[in-house]
């Protein structure tokens, strides 16, 4: 079992940065492939990116390439999404999530989720 968290959401202005982390803990944590998703209001989660357990291997989803990255300390038991370029059609909430298996691309296949935190872009 993994219990996560995440932090970092806010308000910015189209164009700007964020950095959303996600703390996590229980079991160990880098028997863990780890992912973020999205989901705006009115919408289905979306996949954002992906991270393999040792940091080596990364995915991310069409709308988000080349502006965000993921990347993860297993040493401090967390993983980060860094948010650059950022549009008001990246406004939702961010959802840190934990997988054993399967696509990485798939909301089924993490069975641990964190609570969520709000990333709100203005123009």
């Amino acid at each position: 079992q993994v219990q996560l968290v995440e932090s970092g959401g806010g308000l910015v202005q189209a164009g700007g940065s964020l950095r959303l982390s996600c703390a996590a803990s229980g079991r160990t944590f880098s028997t863990y492939r780890m992912g973020w998703f999205c989901q705006a209001p009115g919408k289905e989660r979306e996949f954002v990116a992906g991270i393999s357990r040792t940091g080596g291997m990364t995915y991310y989803g069409d709308s988000v390439k080349g502006r965000f990255t993921i990347s993860r300390d297993n040493a401090k038991n967390t993983v980060y999404l860094q948010m650059n370029s950022l549009k008001p059609e990246d406004t939702a909430v961010y959802y840190c999530a934990a997988s054993t298996g399967g696509s990485y691309y798939y909301a089924e296949s993490y069975g641990y989720w964190g609570q969520g935190t709000q990333v709100t872009v203005s123009t």
